[in-house]
């Protein structure tokens, strides 16, 4: 994959943001910061990115997210603010021997996407 002007200023931003964030708010947060970039070279660039497994691609009820991660990773997302964290999780291997004995798969590799909100202070 060629590497872009474009592509770059997508990849800074995720890389420095850490976050998951829509087409939208990447396009915004870019043209905010001065690095031109139009609405359909965003979302085309954020497909090319991710389809090359450069960058990772949530989808959710409320539309597409993109994180800087294209590791295996698991997920935490806070309900009340919809703030997703990633987090690494390894499993037990006697849980992942007991799943894969319950549904005859071989377990290759797995993500979790966990949701909780945060304690609240007293």
């Amino acid at each position: 994959m060629r590497l872009s002007r474009q592509r770059r200023m997508v990849l800074d931003l995720l890389w420095s943001e850490q976050s998951h964030l829509s087409a939208r708010d990447i396009f915004e947060k870019l043209n905010a910061r001065g690095r031109s970039i139009g609405h359909t070279s965003a979302y085309q660039n954020l497909e090319a990115l991710q389809s090359a497994g450069v960058i990772e691609c949530l989808d959710r009820a409320n539309g597409r997210l993109y994180g800087y991660r294209s590791d295996p990773h698991s997920h935490l997302t806070c309900l009340d603010t919809g703030v997703i964290e990633d987090i690494d999780v390894e499993l037990p291997e006697d849980l992942l021997d007991q799943i894969q004995r319950r549904t005859g798969f071989r377990i290759e590799s797995y993500t979790l996407q966990l949701n909780g909100r945060r304690p609240l202070e007293r």
